[in-house]
C-alpha cells in the first residue's frame, strides 16, 4: 500500500523514525543499518517503506535500500519470524553479512543477534537456503567479474556454495579467471 516515503525527517528515536511529507507526519521503524545512513534532521529524506497490518495496528517500516526490504519481506514470511525480529536481524548484521551465513550454514553468527536462539537460527537458515544465500551471498562477497565467474564455475562442477566460498577465499584479489580456477582448484583438493 505505502511503497516509498519521500520528505523531511523531523525526529530520529532509534529504531523509529517521523517524517513529514506534504504535512503528515509518518512514524516509520528502521533497521540500524538505515539509521545510520540518514541525513540530519530537518533535511529530506527518501525510504523504501513495507506496511505491516496486524489487528491492532499498522505499522510502517522503512529501509534505505532495495535489498534490505526485500531481505526483510523474506523474513517475515517464516514461520515464528514476525516485523520486530526481522528487524532485529537487519539491524544485527548486513544484508551481505545475512546472505554469507546463510551460504556458509554458520548459525553461530545468527545466534549472537539479540532475540536469535539456536532453533530459530537452524530454520532461518533452511528456510533461506537457495533464496538468499547462494544469489546475494555472492553479490556480498565477490568483488569483481572474475570473482565471479570463477565461483560459477565452481558451482557448475558441483561444488556446494559453502565449498565454493572458502576455495574462493583462497585465490588473492586480482587473480584471472583461469588461474583462479586453478588455485582455487587446488585448495579444494588438499581439504
Amino acid at each position: 500500500m505505502i511503497g516509498r516515503l519521500s520528505g523531511l525527517l523531523l525526529e530520529k528515536n532509534p529504531p523509529q523514525l517521523l517524517v513529514d511529507c506534504n504535512g503528515v507526519g509518518y512514524e516509520v521503524n528502521v533497521p540500524m543499518s538505515t539509521f545510520y545512513n540518514l541525513p540530519g534532521l530537518g533535511e529530506k529524506v527518501v525510504l523504501l517503506t513495507h506496511l505491516t497490518v496486524r489487528e491492532d495496528a499498522h505499522i510502517l517500516f522503512g529501509f534505505g535500500t532495495n535489498e534490505e526490504r526485500n531481505v526483510f519481506k523474506q523474513l517475515v514470511k517464516i514461520t515464528g519470524i514476525g516485523a520486530r525480529t526481522a528487524l532485529s536481524i537487519l539491524s544485527g548484521m548486513s544484508v551481505a553479512d545475512l546472505a554469507q551465513a546463510i551460504t556458509m550454514q554458520e548459525a553461530g553468527r545468527l545466534t549472537k543477534i539479540p532475540g536469535i536462539g539456536k532453533k530459530t537460527a537452524e530454520r532461518l537458515l533452511l528456510e533461506l537456503k537457495g533464496k538468499l544465500g547462494a544469489d546475494l551471498g555472492a553479490m556480498g562477497a565477490v568483488t569483481s567479474d572474475a570473482t565471479s565467474d570463477i565461483l560459477n564455475a565452481l558451482l557448475a562442477l558441483g561444488y556446494s556454495d559453502k565449498e565454493a566460498m572458502l576455495a574462493l577465499k583462497q585465490v588473492p584479489a586480482g587473480t584471472g579467471v583461469s588461474d583462479g580456477i586453478k588455485l582455487a582448484l587446488k585448495s579444494l583438493s588438499k581439504a
